[in-house]
């Protein structure tokens, strides 16, 4: 179960204790929104993609959605998102569920500049779950890549 998973990542951190798990879906940037409440666009969504032959994990805002441009721009090809057998077999985590933490080996792990309007955000943790991660708190266990502007409001 994906959040065994990440529960087991952020023991090694000390911070599993921090994991908020709902009797409710998470599944959805709203659901999740609902359960925590708090604004959607504090929900860290994660959003996983095929760039060149490789999965990778886009976390954004939940209020914003990919520009195909600033995408193409950034990655020299289409957004192709994953299909939902392909998420759970290439990232480790089953759709309505993915987080960036405890992932696969060789999936990278983009931050998107609109997360960087907040203190803190909320990141799926597996399914019905979520965790309160500062901004510097993201960037350290999410092992992240690079800070990208692939988004548009």
């Amino acid at each position: 179960m994906a959040i065994e998973k990440v529960k087991e990542y952020f023991d090694r951190y000390g911070i599993s204790d921090r994991i908020r798990e709902f009797d409710v879906s998470s599944a959805t940037v709203e659901l999740a929104a609902s359960a925590l409440g708090c604004q959607p666009s504090r929900i860290a969504k994660t959003l996983s993609f095929m760039v060149n032959g490789k999965a990778i994990l886009i976390v954004a805002a939940g209020d914003v959605k990919i520009d195909n441009p600033k995408f193409k721009s950034q990655f020299h090809t289409k957004a192709k998102m994953l299909k939902p057998e392909e998420v759970s077999e290439l990232v480790g985590h089953d759709v309505g569920g993915v987080c960036p933490f405890g992932i696969n080996d060789g999936v990278s792990v983009y931050l998107d500049k609109s997360l960087q309007r907040f203190e803190s955000v909320f990141p799926a943790c597996g399914s019905s779950s979520a965790i309160e991660l500062s901004i510097p708190e993201l960037e350290k266990y999410s092992g992240f890549s690079e800070w990208i502007d692939v988004c548009k409001f």
